[in-house]
C-alpha cells in the first residue's frame, strides 16, 4: 500500500475509461490495478479471489502454527514456554490485524511501519484475516485511494479553471 500517491504515469499505463489525458492518475492497488475506480475489468472476481486467497493463506498459516505447537508438545519444553508462544502469536496477530485494518483507511507512518516490521511478521495471520474481511467490503485500501484521487482531481480542476474575461476591464466598487 505504501507509495507515492498521484505519481505521474504515462497515458498508456493505468488509463481509466472516460478519463481525460491530463490531470492526476489513480494509484493502482495490489491485485486490482485501477479497476477500483469504475469497478470494471473483473473487479468483482478480483475481490472474490482476494478474499478466498487471503482466507486460504490464513488457514494454511494456522495449520503451520499447529504443527509448530505440536512440535513444542513433542519437545516437552514445558507448559510455560508453550503458553508463552501461543500468547505471543495471539497478541501479535491481534496487533497486526489492527495495524493492517487501520492502514486501509489512512496511510501508515513509514518510521512506525519499520519499527513494527518484526511484530507484523509474527502476526501475519492477523494481517491475512484483515485483508480477507476488508475484501468482503471493498478492494483493500479502495476508500483511502478514492478519497486521495478525488481530492487530487478537485485540486487539479481548481488549478486548471480558467478565468473569464479580462481582469483589467473589471469594474471596481
Amino acid at each position: 500500500m505504501a507509495g507515492s500517491h498521484n505519481r505521474p504515469v504515462s497515458d498508456k499505463q493505468n488509463r481509466t475509461p472516460g478519463q481525460p489525458t491530463g490531470g492526476p492518475r489513480p494509484e493502482p492497488i495490489r491485485f486490482f490495478g485501477t479497476t477500483w475506480v469504475h469497478h470494471d475489468n473483473g473487479y468483482t472476481a478480483r475481490r472474490i479471489g482476494a478474499a478466498v486467497g487471503s482466507l486460504a493463506a490464513a488457514v494454511a498459516a494456522c495449520l503451520v502454527l499447529r504443527f509448530a505447537y505440536e512440535g513444542l508438545q513433542i519437545a516437552d519444553s514445558g507448559s510455560f514456554v508453550t503458553l508463552l508462544v501461543v500468547v505471543m502469536f495471539a497478541v501479535c496477530s491481534a496487533l497486526a490485524f489492527r495495524h493492517t485494518w487501520d492502514a486501509f483507511t489512512k496511510r501508515p507512518d513509514p518510521d512506525r511501519q519499520a519499527s513494527l516490521r518484526g511484530l507484523l511478521t509474527i502476526g501475519f495471520v492477523g494481517s491475512l484475516l484483515a485483508y480477507f474481511f476488508r475484501s468482503l467490503l471493498e478492494a483493500p485500501g479502495e476508500n483511502l485511494h478514492r478519497e486521495e484521487y478525488e481530492e487530487a482531481r478537485r485540486q487539479h480542476e481548481k488549478r486548471s479553471a480558467r478565468r473569464t474575461g479580462n481582469p483589467k476591464k473589471r469594474r471596481r466598487t
